[in-house]
């Protein structure tokens, strides 16, 4: 079992940052890949980034690549999302995800089994 429980969400202006974590515990194995999603009200839940818990691989949705930084610190087992240059368009629930697929990076929600219970995220005009 794998439990993750996200935070550091809140209310910042356009072109602000914030950077959300993801504390990760229980049975988690390098190959494992941890990520992102953000769902905005009315709308699908979607991608926004993804990295193997080994570090190295790492994929970004084509909207926030440039602007966000996924990241992992090893002392305390947390992924890190690192969002700079925020626009109203990233306001959303974000979600940290993890699924134990081995290969590749998948960006499709229905792949990944565990999820935290989500921060929100509001960005101002």
């Amino acid at each position: 079992q794998v439990q993750l429980v996200d935070s550091g969400g809140g209310l910042v202006q356009a072109g602000g940052s914030l950077r959300l974590s993801c504390a990760a515990s229980g049975r988690i194995f390098n190959h494992y890949q941890l990520g992102w999603f953000r769902q905005a009200p009315g709308k699908e839940r979607e991608f926004v980034a993804a990295m193997r818990w080994s570090g190295g691989d790492t994929s970004y949705a084509d909207s926030v690549k440039g602007r966000f930084t996924i990241s992992r610190d090893n002392a305390d087992n947390t992924m890190h999302l690192h969002m700079s240059s925020l626009r109203p368009e990233d306001t959303a629930v974000y979600y940290c995800a993890a699924n134990s697929q081995s290969t590749g990076i998948t960006r499709l929600s229905v792949r990944y089994r565990y999820w935290g219970q989500g921060t929100q995220v509001t960005v101002s005009s």
